[in-house]
């Protein structure tokens, strides 16, 4: 598969009132309400132990097109930092390949959504074996017509990070990212700016709740300081890094930043960002080096803000479009 830009025959992006600049496209997701759901395309809850010795079971959802497409791959869906498949972006996504005959299925990662009471441990950025480990546990049947994925800010992250390890042995055919912060430590930098202080708390809060839910394997040790971090660089510093065997989180964002592995990327992959994205720097993406790895097809329109890229002349986000695209392109 080898897809340019040039041959998805794209709209321009262009902002929908009244979702005008970087913060309202990113805040439009939680300002329209909650995201309706996927019926009358059913879902069947899938199971997946993992064999690491924790006891911790990924949950995640299949669905099946309501008239499907033979030959189309089965595509899932990785969502970002505190989210689920229950997120809006995920379930908006997930409508739209269904209409156009793919199977979709949205993943919880360990810890996350529905998988946080079945799984003592928790996702980060750097925790690619999970996604390995999830496909090799996929059904063979799901599996015939191939492999896609599409992963949301720290979803995309963990799925560059795992495409450059896996290069050409990758089953995948083809991947998407949105938003995904590929140099973690600069991106922290940038969520802790005075600016950002509001999406900081709010994003903070998030993590302490799901990381001390019902669920989750912690010493007395880890929940105090977990509840007691006050920035997200803290909480990687107290839990994250400790947790994993990272020296500090900086240790974390040096060993699992996507750019160490993008260069080995094979698998043709969509790389999506705006370029007033409030929560990853926009230079990240200009500065990177994009000619030296053909496998990557970076996309950087000037507005979209983070996960956002509600267009206007259509009600489903324009990066939806944009990836069923190219999927379709395969």
């Amino acid at each position: 598969m080898q897809t340019s830009i040039a041959s998805l025959d794209l709209p321009p992006f262009r902002p929908r009132f009244p979702w005008w600049g970087g913060d309202l496209q990113t805040l439009a997701n939680r300002l329209r309400g909650a995201a309706a759901r996927l019926a009358p395309r059913g879902g069947e809850r899938l199971r997946f132990p993992l064999a690491d010795g924790t006891g911790d079971t990924l949950l995640a959802t299949l669905h099946r097109p309501v008239t499907p497409k033979p030959g189309r791959p089965l595509v899932l869906l990785i969502h970002g930092l505190t989210g689920s498949e229950d997120s809006h972006y995920i379930l908006s996504q997930a409508r739209l390949l269904l209409d156009r005959g793919y199977r979709v299925l949205r993943l919880n990662l360990r810890g996350a959504g529905r998988s946080r009471p079945l799984c003592g441990g928790h996702y980060y950025a750097g925790r690619s074996q999970d996604f390995r480990a999830l496909l090799a546990l996929l059904p063979a049947d799901l599996t015939q017509d191939g492999l896609v994925a599409v992963g949301y800010s720290l979803g995309g992250a963990m799925l560059l990070k795992y495409l450059g390890e896996e290069g050409s042995a990758s089953p995948l055919a083809a991947a998407a990212t949105v938003c995904a912060p590929i140099d973690l430590s600069v991106t922290c930098g940038h969520m802790m700016r005075r600016r950002n202080g509001f999406y900081h708390r709010y994003i903070l809060d998030q993590m302490k709740r799901e990381a001390t839910a019902e669920g989750a394997s912690l010493s007395a040790a880890e929940r105090t300081a977990i509840l007691g971090s006050r920035s997200i660089w803290d909480y990687d510093e107290v839990f994250i890094a400790p947790r994993h065997g990272f020296a500090g989180a900086e240790d974390y964002y040096e060993r699992c930043k996507p750019v160490r592995f993008m260069t080995g990327v094979r698998v043709p992959t969509l790389v999506l960002g705006a370029g007033n994205d409030p929560w990853i720097p926009a230079a990240l993406y200009r500065a990177y080096n994009w000619a030296a790895n053909k496998a990557l097809v970076p996309l950087l329109p000037e507005s979209g803000g983070h996960v956002g890229f509600h267009g206007a002349g259509d009600d489903k986000p324009w990066s939806d479009e944009v990836i069923t695209r190219f999927f379709d392109h395969g």
